[in-house]
């Protein structure tokens, strides 16, 4: 993998982060989470941008959005107990999927 597609993949796990740490911030009323949450959100988009400059920009915003999506929707699921059904887990695999082509279809 090359150094944007790493950089890709740690922005979206970031991204995850972010995502999950909104929920623990409470709106932006907990110190910490809050801290967490602003911390990762400018790594995520920091890293996003560099592999952007290498990457087309559609290719890493649809992974980057994916990765971020995916991750916030498992975690969702097992932290917070949020629902899941077997069509909810069809289309999350669909979104992996779509993810891994994004990645393989890039020249």
């Amino acid at each position: 993998m090359t150094g944007a597609w790493v950089q890709l993949v740690c922005a979206g796990l970031l991204e995850v982060c972010w995502a999950i740490g909104l929920k623990y911030s409470e709106g932006f009323t907990r110190p910490g989470p809050s801290v967490f949450t602003i911390a990762t959100l400018a790594g995520s988009m920091y890293l996003l941008a560099r592999a952007a400059q290498v990457l087309p920009i559609g290719t890493a915003y649809g992974v980057w959005v994916g990765i971020g999506a995916l991750g916030a929707a498992v975690l969702g699921i097992v932290l917070f107990k949020e629902p899941v059904s077997a069509m909810r887990v069809l289309f999350l695999a669909m979104l992996l999927a779509s993810i891994v082509g994004l990645k393989l279809t890039h020249h």
